[in-house]
């Protein structure tokens, strides 16, 4: 699992720093965008083993992130959407679009490493 890629899609420049730093304590080689527009420029950069996102993001919303990866990409790299919205209309509407997880903020980052771990275990 040591140096898998992760791109983070988050415009909350602490909790990014915060995840970031968890995530690279656990090996992971973290790219982070701060909106969805930055975060394709990154996956079309660096092939990303997993992503992870923020819903509402400028620019560039998750969804449309999860659309993108899934309609224009055509690439199964998994995807964990998170959101303070737990609107169930969203969350199944980034299911639909092709996303393999979802978590509510506030983020618990050590549930986000086990989720994250069990993501790219699917994988391989």
């Amino acid at each position: 699992m040591k140096g898998k890629r992760i791109v983070l899609a988050e415009d909350n420049s602490v909790l990014s720093l915060v995840l970031k730093l968890r995530l690279k304590k656990e090996g992971y080689k973290i790219f982070i965008a701060p909106n969805g527009k930055e975060a394709i420029t990154l996956i079309d950069k660096h092939k990303p083993d997993l992503i992870l996102t923020d819903v509402m993001m400028e620019f560039v919303s998750g969804l449309e992130l999860v659309s993108y990866v899934r309609n224009e990409l055509k690439i199964p790299t998994p995807i964990l959407v998170f959101s303070s919205s737990g609107q169930e209309e969203m969350i199944l509407n980034a299911f639909k679009l092709g996303a393999n997880d979802f978590m509510s903020k506030p983020l618990i980052p050590n549930e986000l490493v086990v989720r994250v771990k069990m993501l790219l275990l699917k994988v391989h």
